[in-house]
């Protein structure tokens, strides 16, 4: 965390469900942020949350521009994020944009041009990406060979105009990409539909050019809420649960031992173990992790405010945002493809697009 002589003047564009918590953490960074106001397309929204926050409810972006706010979240529907984030960017005020960075591919390029050619900073709200678990994982500076993760929840009723890949997916997505480091060579995906046009469950295997495979699940039709990743590689396997904030880690330093044994015994004597009682669980040397339960959120805002005071590049760039656009649109695409019933006439694409035409 920067220091700074004076709190940055901050704005939020877009004030429904995600809007009003932006709001709400930067009112509580005392010294660090100062809300001067809110714009939203809902002029009584706007003057009830400007009025909850102690703020200005501005009429336009043009009136909240003119006021001068050195950084603005901008947490409007997905579809609108171009047209709320360009008079920002070309004004030379600092954008945090909520995921994903935009409602496609076409749009999301525009803003990293927009990005490119105006200079000025945008960070994307991949907030998982400042959940406690992804931090621990990146700070063990493991390798992955294969990871796996798990995203799926009741439906919500928000978010029915697009599928659960760009809904939910993306944030694993993002946090696979940015673990992995290295591009994406091959996606097969399968989706169902079953209450609209768009895959409410899907899964999405990965391959990357470092040989490392992702696989991807994620429904928003479960039964109970679950955002767990598994993470496979030489040195560690590594179990957390985004949700819980906690998780396992069993490293390959610390079961040296009993690696040494295992690679000592043949089959005979490994039988021979097991026949006595011996429990493998009981000589896994496993590390139970206990991590922060600090809101993602405010990680992000505070991520983004240090970006905006020191110049320096964002944790989650535009770049970052395309690339998990472009990852996720290939997985739509495959989807699309998938044949079912294993025959040549046989449903391509959604398995239930029988179900609504």
């Amino acid at each position: 965390m920067t220091a700074q002589s004076q709190p940055l003047p901050v704005a939020v564009v877009g004030v429904g469900r995600m809007g009003r918590y932006h709001c709400q953490n930067f009112k509580q960074m005392t010294g660090r942020a100062r809300l001067i106001g809110v714009t939203d397309r809902n002029a009584d929204r706007a003057r009830q949350v400007a009025e909850e926050f102690g703020a200005r409810a501005f009429a336009d972006v043009e009136e909240l521009i003119a006021a001068a706010p050195a950084a603005v979240s901008v947490a409007v529907p997905t579809v609108d994020h171009l047209a709320a984030a360009r008079p920002f960017l070309e004004a030379g005020i600092a954008v945090l944009v909520e995921k994903p960075l935009a409602a496609g591919l076409e749009q999301a390029r525009e803003i990293v041009d927009l990005v490119a050619s105006t200079g000025t900073l945008l960070q994307v709200g991949h907030s998982e990406r400042f959940n406690p678990v992804a931090t621990a994982i990146e700070e063990m500076r493991i390798r992955p060979r294969f990871l796996e993760t798990h995203r799926i929840s009741p439906f919500t009723f928000r978010s029915a105009d697009i599928g659960t890949v760009m809904d939910m997916m993306i944030h694993d997505i993002d946090i696979v990409l940015h673990l992995v480091n290295s591009p994406v060579i091959d996606v097969m995906a399968v989706g169902v539909n079953v209450i609209g046009p768009h895959e409410d469950i899907a899964n999405a295997r990965l391959v990357f050019a470092n040989g490392c495979v992702a696989n991807l699940t994620t429904s928003r039709l479960a039964l109970k809420t679950e955002r767990k990743i598994r993470v496979f590689s030489e040195q560690a396997y590594v179990s957390m649960d985004f949700g819980r904030r906690m998780g396992i880690a069993v490293t390959k330093d610390e079961n040296v031992d009993l690696l040494e044994l295992f690679r000592t015994k043949n089959a005979d004597d490994l039988s021979d173990l097991a026949a006595s009682g011996v429990n493998y669980a009981d000589l896994l040397k496993v590390r139970h992790l206990q991590l922060s339960d600090e809101q993602p959120l405010k990680r992000e805002l505070e991520s983004f405010l240090d970006a905006v005071v020191t110049g320096r590049p964002p944790a989650v760039s535009a770049a970052d945002g395309l690339a998990a656009i472009e990852t996720a649109q290939r997985i739509v695409d495959s989807i699309k493809t998938h044949r079912w019933e294993g025959k040549p006439e046989g449903l391509i694409g959604l398995a239930g697009e029988k179900l609504i035409r």
